[in-house]
């Protein structure tokens, strides 16, 4: 017999998870990061996006934690989901983000900001002007661009997809040679800041031309494939990392468009990525946490009224629904959705965000409670993903 959805105060007995926002390990729902500090001790204030979608905000965040660095973070509105807010705008007239506040002083540019950072603080390892760093730096623009070229262009004559691969997997190769020219998996002989700049598009990148394109960059690339599992014993980048699902659908209206070959292995990713198994992706190999269901129970249940409020079904209705799918991941019994629940339930599913929302196993958690309990309900899928904007994730409704 199916069982009963739990009640939330029921759900909320199942989770004891618990996170040391200011002190802890670097995670994206904090606003003050102390590492054992004072919080008079702080010159540094860092504006990034509410969804940490930003690459360069991420380059940023990433480099402070690594420096344990205190800092309060202010987020703000990214134009593809909402409209800036005016404070931000008298800040910062351009709106650019990131921003960081250095003893009064606003500085703009991801660059400009370590370089700023560095002279305060001293260098992560090597400097950003270093001889060693600067062709390093060189290579990842080199790579950026082929990734631009292969992934935004619409393809406009016949051949031109598997130029653009070529290209690309030509760019991979000289990533390659450099990564295989230290003794380690990163890029100089202990993590740098060169590891730092390379994370942010190398992780789209891993992301986008999986579900557009068919090409995996973490499988194929044996460097590569070092490279993240390194970077995946840290738990600064642990803290900052995001998944397949959301990078491939946050990405085309911040890159001006995300275009897919077609190709048959491009559609089979890409019904992993939107549909699962999301536990057989290659965006994560790190041992799963014990506690990534407590985690995933304990995001939803803090911001559950405005969960409900925000699916587009009625308000009563989907509360059941949705304390169906958390009863089925914290219990693995079945527990049946009311009568066309599949709908609301995949709206959801598709626009959890990581790491906004909760960490990567987590979010693979509540995907797929939410899928298999939407199954049980219909195949129909929720409104599809906007592409030229992502009004649909305003930061208003949770902050």
């Amino acid at each position: 017999m199916p069982l009963a959805p739990l009640s939330w105060p029921e759900l909320e007995a199942l989770t004891d998870f618990q996170l040391d926002y200011e002190n802890g390990p670097t995670n994206a729902q904090s606003c003050l990061r102390l590492f054992g500090q004072s919080e008079s001790d702080i010159r540094v204030t860092l504006y990034r996006d509410n969804h940490a979608w930003c690459p360069y905000c991420q380059k940023v965040w990433l480099w402070l934690e690594e420096m344990r660095i205190p800092y309060r973070i202010k987020k703000v509105t990214m134009f593809c989901y909402g409209e800036k807010e005016a404070w931000y705008k008298q800040k910062v007239p351009s709106g650019m983000l990131p921003a960081l506040e250095l003893d009064g002083r606003m500085i703009t540019e991801s660059d400009d900001i370590l370089l700023a950072l560095e002279q305060a603080f001293g260098p992560l390892t090597f400097s950003l002007t270093d001889p060693r760093v600067l062709p390093l730096r060189r290579l990842e623009r080199l790579l950026f661009r082929a990734w631009c070229n292969w992934l935004c262009r619409p393809p406009l004559f016949p051949g031109q997809d598997k130029e653009g691969r070529r290209k690309f997997i030509q760019v991979v190769q000289q990533v390659e040679e450099a990564l295989a020219a230290t003794p380690g998996p990163y890029f100089l002989e202990e993590f740098s800041v060169v590891d730092v700049i390379f994370t942010p598009y190398v992780e789209r990148m891993n992301a986008s031309l999986y579900y557009y394109k068919g090409y995996s960059l973490r499988e194929e690339n044996p460097g590569f494939a070092a490279w993240f599992d390194a970077m995946e014993t840290r738990l600064t980048y642990r803290g900052t990392q995001s998944d397949f699902h959301t990078h491939v659908h946050d990405l085309p209206p911040q890159m001006g468009g995300c275009y897919a070959n077609g190709e048959p292995q491009a559609l089979e990713n890409q019904l992993k990525v939107d549909e699962g198994d999301w536990f057989g992706l290659p965006d994560v190999a790190y041992p799963e946490p014990a506690n990534a269901k407590q985690e995933a129970l304990y995001r939803v249940i803090k911001h559950r009224r405005n969960i409900v409020k925000v699916n587009p079904a009625n308000d009563q209705f989907f509360d059941q629904a949705l304390r169906c799918a958390l009863t089925a991941m914290m219990t693995g019994e079945v527990c049946e959705p009311p009568k066309d629940a599949d709908k609301a339930l995949r709206y959801l599913r598709d626009r959890l965000n990581v790491p906004r929302d909760m960490s990567i196993y987590a979010a693979k958690h509540l995907r797929t409670a939410l899928e298999k309990t939407a199954q049980l309900a219909g195949e129909r899928q929720g409104e599809p993903i906007p592409v030229r904007h992502r009004r649909d994730q305003d930061p208003a409704n949770f902050r």
